[in-house]
């Protein structure tokens, strides 16, 4: 049997400090809220009797509509449990309001066919799997927008934190996508402004550390005789191809073409993936060296110059056929160098990603203006390069402490 009350939420205190009066619906041990749309200051509600106070210049009318409601829910309530037996408490609030809620993963499934058609085919994947892993954590797909409360958030934090050893950083972008469905859901109307739990959570998002490869560790990567067959020895030029070219991402390496590259002006034309920029740059020498070892007799301008993606024809097909490729290869190209990392026992895990670092860092170390790096790295916002040279200020106030006396 499920049992019917008006109550004062709280916890739900908006700025004028007023609170507002829901019908709580218990059924089975499981409660849900239905809202009045009536809010009242907390000495204005008598929680004992349910009912407004007299001290509220309008209590009589309060009263009796908020009565009529909770008499409406009722009957509501007792037509629902005549015709099903083992009605749950999410259906009869859904009954009582008059209105289905929306169900989250539902929406969240036709959001993401919506989202595939503007956003990259990475961050659909990235989105899909965080929606996946929240409906992993809740153990049902039958989960309406108003069931996501903060207390349900923070038990999700704990279970990523304590049970997947996620960082904080990382369990920010895991709720990204939760946010994302609940901004756009309100956007179309389909749920209340005030349904909003994220803004009770609190994350602070950890500091990350940039690191890079010095000279030292550069030529120890470089002159490394790797053994046996497979892309290793590719990787590890790729890796030290972006270095000497401007940090180039893996996704702008592995599908630098033929035609991308001119071989007498040693000169990178180039669409990148991430910003959709044009960009273009002349690569140190040490990077045309490494190209000119892979550049075959009969040169196809339409091939890729690193052999890792072999079949131009499927990589073109489609989107979502280039984003799939990229990263397949980019999950063995980090295989590689995470195994060359430890043979070379460098005190850090060597990825893809560090070729970026390695050149901003040491770029602004050898003496290369900020504005010279942040446009080699094509970077919108030249702040984004000053990361590095913050890193450049950190050693050389290092080096102060340690050798002037």
């Amino acid at each position: 049997m499920a049992s019917l009350k008006l109550v004062l939420r709280t916890q739900k205190k908006d700025n004028t400090g007023h609170y507002p009066i829901y019908i709580r619906v218990i059924k089975d041990r499981k409660t849900k809220f239905i809202t009045t749309g009536v809010k009242l200051k907390l000495n204005e509600w008598d929680d004992e009797n349910g009912r407004v106070k007299k001290n509220h210049p309008n209590s009589a009318r309060m009263n009796a509509l908020l009565l009529k409601q909770l008499s409406d829910a009722s009957a509501m309530l007792a037509d629902s449990e005549r015709k099903t037996n083992n009605i749950s408490a999410r259906r009869l609030k859904d009954a009582i309001k008059g209105k289905p809620t929306v169900n989250f993963f539902d929406y969240a499934d036709d959001r993401l066919k919506k989202l595939a058609l503007t956003h990259s085919v990475s961050t659909c994947r990235n989105y899909k799997m965080d929606i996946k892993k929240f409906e992993n954590f809740v153990g049902t797909r039958d989960l309406d927008f108003d069931d996501i409360t903060v207390l349900l958030l923070n038990d999700y934090i704990n279970y990523l934190r304590k049970v997947k050893g996620n960082s904080s950083n990382t369990i920010i972008g895991s709720l990204k996508a939760l946010s994302h469905m609940f901004t756009s859901a309100n956007n179309e109307d389909l749920i209340e402004d005030t349904l909003f739990p994220f803004k009770k959570i609190k994350l602070k998002k950890e500091k990350g550390t940039r690191t890079f490869l010095d000279n030292d560790q550069l030529e120890k990567l470089k002159n490394h005789q790797i053994e046996g067959p497979g892309k290793c020895s590719v990787f590890r030029d790729m890796f030290l191809f972006a270095v000497y070219a401007g940090g180039l991402r893996f996704s702008d390496v592995v599908s630098l073409k033929w035609s991308e590259y001119d071989l007498k002006e040693h000169r990178v034309i180039k669409t990148i993936k991430k910003t959709n920029r044009q960009h273009q740059f002349k690569v140190a020498s040490k990077a045309s060296d490494i190209i000119k070892r892979y550049r075959p007799k009969n040169c196809n301008p339409e091939s890729f110059i690193f052999p890792v993606l072999e079949d131009v024809a499927f990589f073109e097909k489609s989107k979502e056929n280039k984003s799939k490729e990229i990263a397949r290869t980019n999950r063995l190209c980090g295989y590689h160098l995470l195994r060359l990392g430890k043979e070379l026992k460098f005190p850090f895990s060597l990825t893809f990603h560090l070729s970026r670092h390695t050149f901003a860092t040491n770029a602004l170390k050898n003496g290369m203006r900020i504005e010279y790096v942040s446009k080699l790295m094509d970077h919108g916002d030249i702040s984004t390069t000053q990361i590095y040279a913050k890193i450049v200020n950190s050693e050389l106030d290092d080096a102060v402490d340690k050798y002037i006396f």
